[in-house]
């Protein structure tokens, strides 16, 4: 089993997060990690934070020599901000003490008021640092195990840009695995370039009315073998997985498995991947992926599509949503934290970060193994098996 645990604040010294179950002997280097990370800064519409805020990688332990020893992987993300600013020492310092600046006008559609009402805190910046999702930066480092575990596998997971306000790519364009380097160089990761232009305009539009704006991304796992989740368990469905897995990213508020909202308006007979026996491969092959490549909460082989949509992030640049001060209890609107125009591009890559560590978990409960060659003798075994 594959599990993780992330710590930290947006604005605090640094980000921890520690990965455990990762088998001994997988190559891993601070380098790989730094990559990923940098994907996640990409995207037109990111906010200037962006620009001069670094991840700061340190590898505490769980690996030797750039190969995981079998125990828990420990990884620092230093914020280099934190060391320009007196600012955030101050408002963040773990230290007793109080903040100079309150925060006491909740932004509708953010964890503010539901956070302080469920923690008993006064104010918001308690609740806003964790419910940042500069949380994710924790999360991809996660996911940059789980990449390199998969690749041995044969597993690649990728995502792109469908939609970006009513801005969308041409439906069934799909990139591959050998795209991938052509999506990141997308303003916004878009592998449509009469879309990408398009999504560009909305973001523009949307700036200059100091708005937000949300979208769709899709992310593709090729290679995945057949047989990784299971129909015996509510919990052990590899979709549900995906989904609560991408449903978790902060402003992601719909998940879709294949093509599941638009097979909900046909009839049975055009709403399922009729199999068919490929003498070529000795194997069974669906000719559409109508299902995402899950049925029945297990991967059929096939290419494994899902889907996340992201809300327009609830801090604009010019606050005009209504709302209230917790302390006079007057109507105001709400006040601004330094933001994003949209966040969408680098979702796409926590979106890839989080189905690639739910497919890693199952590939680890599939197989097993204490050692990277373990888990592929019993991944070779499992897939001759399968004649």
């Amino acid at each position: 089993m594959l599990r993780f645990l992330t710590a930290g604040e947006s604005h605090g010294k640094a980000l921890v997060v520690i990965v455990e179950g990762l088998p001994a002997g997988l190559p891993l280097t601070a380098d790989e990690v730094q990559g990923e990370l940098a994907r996640r800064r990409l995207g037109y519409g990111r906010g200037p934070r962006m620009k001069f805020e670094q991840d700061e990688i340190t590898l505490l332990g769980g690996i030797r020599h750039g190969r995981t020893l079998g125990s828990p992987l420990a990884v620092e993300i230093g914020n280099s901000e934190w060391e320009r600013s007196d600012k955030w020492h101050d408002e963040m310092s773990p230290a007793p003490g109080e903040t100079r600046a309150p925060l006491t006008q909740p932004r509708p559609g953010h964890a503010d008021l539901a956070g302080m009402q469920k923690y008993g805190l006064a104010e918001a910046r308690s609740v806003l640092e964790r419910a940042s999702a500069r949380e994710t930066a924790a999360r991809v480092v996660a996911g940059t195990a789980a990449k390199a575990l998969l690749a041995h596998i044969g597993v690649s997971v990728l995502s792109h840009t469908l939609q970006m306000g009513e801005a969308l790519a041409k439906t069934g364009l799909r990139p591959t695995p050998s795209d991938l380097a052509q999506v990141d160089e997308s303003s916004v990761r878009c592998f449509d370039p009469d879309a990408e232009a398009a999504m560009v305009e909305e973001i523009k539009a949307a700036a200059k009315d100091g708005d937000s704006l949300g979208g769709i991304v899709e992310v593709l796992a090729y290679g995945v073998p057949v047989g990784l989740g299971s129909h015996v368990h509510w919990d052990r469905k590899l979709d549900a997985a995906i989904a609560q897995a991408l449903m978790s990213i902060q402003a992601v508020k719909g998940v879709e498995i294949g093509e599941g909202f638009d097979v909900a308006g046909r009839r049975g007979s055009l709403a399922h991947d009729p199999i068919h026996w490929d003498a070529t491969t000795s194997g069974y092959r669906r000719s559409s992926d109508l299902a995402g490549g899950i049925e029945g909460g297990i991967s059929s082989g096939e290419l494994v599509v899902a889907r996340a949509a992201m809300k327009p992030l609830a801090t604009l640049n010019k606050p005009t949503l209504a709302t209230v001060d917790v302390v006079t209890k007057e109507e105001t609107v709400s006040f601004k934290e330094r933001t994003d125009v949209t966040a969408v591009p680098a979702m796409g890559v926590v979106a890839e970060t989080m189905v690639a560590l739910v497919l890693a978990t199952e590939a680890l409960r599939k197989f097993g193994g204490d050692s990277l060659d373990e888990v592929l003798r019993n991944r070779d075994g499992y897939l001759a098996s399968l004649g």
